[in-house]
């Protein structure tokens, strides 16, 4: 018996890679034998660092870079030696969970940590980058990111502007002439899951900005501030385009990477699925596996479960799911390619007595192991 697996973490309880072992575990106490290979499965969010790293035989590096408020942070990233890549989760640098809830204004939160993240990985050799933009707490269009790569965004006067949303309100003109020369030969795929264009009703002040702690009067001017860094980023750099799915993302960090660099905006899995060759697994495979902390209607709307179900199933597998918890909705999982998902909880229990790592990883091994009993009859049968 040959099982893939690809579970996306169960996150603050199991990595990918560890929920992947005790799937593994399971299975081998029903077929000491089976053959179960386990793939680092992440979308593009938190965990896609730890989840590639772990499975690609990639390593850590930690880095002091200036986080959203100013103040520095050390931020964790991963290289992948092979292939020279490096892989990065913005909110390492500039994400909302680093700002504490009184101290969220868009105005003065920036991305220049994520420049100089960028930079580290340049300097060790990675021409190639896989980054995750969710979780930010910015809305600066990424100017802070590329203010770091050597980019200059400056007022009437000739100064830099400032750090945050505000300084855009002060931009006059972009330069590149201090650009760091190996920018251009970097080549970034940038894990986005959202078509929010950069301005209007569906733009990254309007649909993200409140949530980062903009008031509503912030918003119209932030709105009408990214519009106009928009013109003046067309003048110079013709990829400029406001209105492409995807550039409100991280409050605009997605219009910086695809106007000043050489960038594509995908899906987070999708880049995931083709980073890790998880087709080359699974088309020989008997069964694959995959879940999630929890399984609902996000889930079938294309997160990272449903992203492994639907490639397997262009091979033809047999799709099976297990997750700390699922919801009533969760059903429509057996519409988009999963044939079957578990629960792993096995008794009543307190959140946090079944999210304890040990417990969870019990819980996955002890719940494998069960159907994975009644799939070795389906196969004696057969």
């Amino acid at each position: 018996m040959k099982v893939v697996v690809a579970i996306d973490s169960l996150k603050g309880s199991l990595s990918s890679m560890e929920a992947g072992y005790a799937i593994a575990e399971g299975v081998h106490r029903v077929d000491a034998g089976a053959d179960v290979t386990v793939r680092p499965l992440a979308d593009g969010g938190e965990g896609t660092v730890e989840a590639l790293v772990a499975g690609m035989n990639g390593r850590t590096q930690n880095v002091m870079v200036t986080g959203p408020l100013g103040v520095p942070v050390s931020c964790e990233y991963g290289i992948i030696e092979e292939t020279k890549t490096a892989v990065v989760e913005m909110s390492g640098a500039a994400g909302i969970t680093l700002v504490p809830a009184e101290k969220r204004n868009p105005l003065d939160t920036t991305t220049y940590g994520v420049g100089e993240v960028i930079k580290d990985a340049i300097t060790k050799g990675c021409r190639r980058f896989i980054v995750g933009i969710g979780g930010s707490a910015t809305n600066d269009g990424g100017v802070g990111m590329l203010q770091a790569l050597g980019f200059g965004f400056l007022d009437k006067d000739g100064n830099s502007i400032a750090f945050g949303a505000k300084g855009l309100e002060k931009l006059d003109s972009i330069t590149d002439t201090n650009v760091i020369p190996e920018l251009a030969e970097c080549e970034f795929k940038i894990a986005c899951d959202v078509n929010n264009p950069l301005c209007g009703e569906n733009g990254a002040s309007a649909v993200y900005g409140p949530q980062k702690g903009a008031t509503p009067s912030m918003i119209m001017q932030m709105d009408k501030w990214l519009s106009y860094y928009a013109a003046v980023a067309r003048e110079k750099f013709p990829k400029a385009n406001a209105k492409l799915e995807g550039t409100g993302a991280a409050g605009g960090l997605g219009f910086a990477f695809v106007t000043f660099t050489n960038a594509v905006l995908e899906s987070g899995i999708s880049i995931v699925l083709e980073e890790t060759r998880l087709g080359d697994y699974i088309k020989d495979a008997d069964i694959v596996v995959t879940g999630e902390g929890q399984l609902d209607f996000q889930t079938a709307m294309g997160k990272a479960p449903v992203g492994v179900a639907k490639l397997a199933k262009t091979y033809g597998k047999p799709v099976i799911a297990f997750a700390g918890s699922v919801t009533r909705e969760a059903g429509a999982c057996n519409e988009n390619g999963i044939d079957a998902f578990f629960p792993i909880l096995r008794r009543i229990s307190t959140l946090e007595d079944a999210m304890k790592p040990e417990n969870a990883k019990d819980n996955m091994a002890d719940t494998t192991e069960q159907v994975f009993k009644l799939w070795s009859l389906r196969e004696v049968r057969s």
